[in-house]
């Protein structure tokens, strides 16, 4: 198939330098992007159809299975875009393209760039409803809701639950940040605590009624309704990082340390780096979300170079490293259409439409105010926690910080 060029490439050869613009000299480093990085693209055997695959219809999620297109999700997990203060695009998103471009153009890929960009509505946090009680978490997510103009949230502005619950596979790629995955990742995964057992009708609990789902969690209805709502599919995780890129001395320290007593860099975390995404992988393999040890990989690019010398554009010229991503990429797609297309689970997130629950919000205001009052209900959990002083949050401005109280006199 002849060689189509990344329009990017085309772009920065040929972009003119504007006035009162510094110019950039190119990279000296060996890592540099060109001409190296065009050779690997070129001799690559990857299609480089850019653009050419089945654009994903989220429509054909109401067909049979065997007359629907196979499906995968891509996931870009770094917090970088250039259309915020990075101003450059991440790695991760030009390996979520690259991988795109590689896999078999048949198929339904859809995939999305969960980065940063100014003035765009970010994934909200998981507020941890299922500590309360599994069945106050409901599937999918009713702590946010779509289009909210008090908490808006990435997750359901961009139908990630639809999206997921409609691909057969998922391939999650980003950078280890601080020996863990970026907290854009954490954020999302956090937000999918719903699909391993959550509830999968909020009118059982009146919405959003603690004590209502914890009388549900012990109904015998429950084991019925708990159920792990994405289960069978696959998730590939490739992670990558620099080990510290130019900052660290000879004995594994950072050169700036002050105090290099304070700990033994030969007791850092992880034997093997991909275990940095260790939280991701056994939190979908917990939730019935099949994630084979081979695809579950990490590689190194940019190991003692400065951050500015570590671009997208210097990756692409890391043979090693890239060879490393396109092996994983192969491996992905050779196990998800060995294994074929998944069967939904009996709720689905696609289609979904969240009922109204103008009244039940009311009912929960008055349960809050009551709170506030220190009169919560008799016999909850914040009644018993009232009653023991475990707590101290009987409070009507519960935006208030407990450092204000504190200087305020109030606690």
């Amino acid at each position: 198939m002849r060689y189509i060029p990344h329009p990017a490439l085309y772009l920065r050869a040929n972009t003119p330098t504007f006035p009162h613009e510094p110019i950039i000299e190119p990279s000296r480093s060996r890592r540099r992007a060109d001409p190296a990085a065009e050779a690997i693209l070129r001799d690559s055997d990857q299609p480089n159809c850019y653009g050419a695959s089945v654009k994903p219809n989220d429509e054909n999620g109401r067909l049979p299975v065997s007359q629907r297109p196979f499906r995968v999700l891509l996931l870009s997990g770094s917090e970088r875009r250039q259309y915020n203060c990075p101003g450059v695009d991440s790695k991760s998103r030009s390996l979520m393209l690259r991988m795109a471009d590689r896999l078999p153009q048949e198929w339904e890929i859809d995939y999305e760039d969960l980065g940063n960009v100014y003035g765009r509505e970010k994934i909200q946090s998981c507020n941890a409803c299922v500590s309360t009680s599994m069945a106050l978490c409901v599937w999918p997510c009713n702590c946010y809701e779509k289009d909210s103009k008090d908490e808006p949230d990435l997750m359901w502005n961009l139908d990630l639950y639809s999206r997921l619950d409609l691909a057969d596979a998922w391939a999650v790629i980003g950078p280890l940040n601080w020996y863990g995955p970026s907290s854009n990742l954490k954020l999302f995964f956090d937000r999918l605590v719903c699909m391993n057992g959550g509830c999968p009708d909020e009118r059982l609990i009146n919405h959003k009624d603690p004590e209502l789902a914890m009388r549900l969690e012990h109904s015998p209805e429950w084991p019925e309704l708990s159920v792990n709502h994405l289960e069978g599919r696959t998730a590939g995780f490739f992670g990558y990082g620099d080990e510290g890129a130019d900052e660290l001395d000879p004995s594994g320290r950072p050169k700036k340390l002050r105090h290099p007593g304070y700990f033994d860099p030969q007791q850092e975390p992880f034997e093997q780096e991909r275990e940095a995404y260790a939280p991701l992988v056994w939190q979908a393999r917990y939730s019935g979300i099949e994630v084979p040890d081979g695809l579950w990989s990490y590689a190194t690019t940019g190991k003692g170079v400065p951050y500015s010398e570590d671009q997208a554009e210097n990756m692409a010229g890391d043979s090693d490293f890239m060879g490393s991503f396109d092996a994983w990429t192969d491996r992905f797609a050779s196990f998800v259409a060995g294994k074929g297309k998944v069967e939904p689970g009996r709720h689905r997130a696609y289609g979904y439409a969240p009922p109204g629950h103008r009244w039940a919000d009311v009912k929960l205001k008055w349960r809050g105010i009551r709170m506030g009052l220190g009169r919560p209900r008799e016999g909850s959990s914040p009644a018993e926690q009232e009653r023991l002083g475990l707590n101290r949050d009987a409070t009507l401005a519960p935006k208030e910080s407990e450092g204000q109280r504190l200087r305020d006199g109030d606690s």
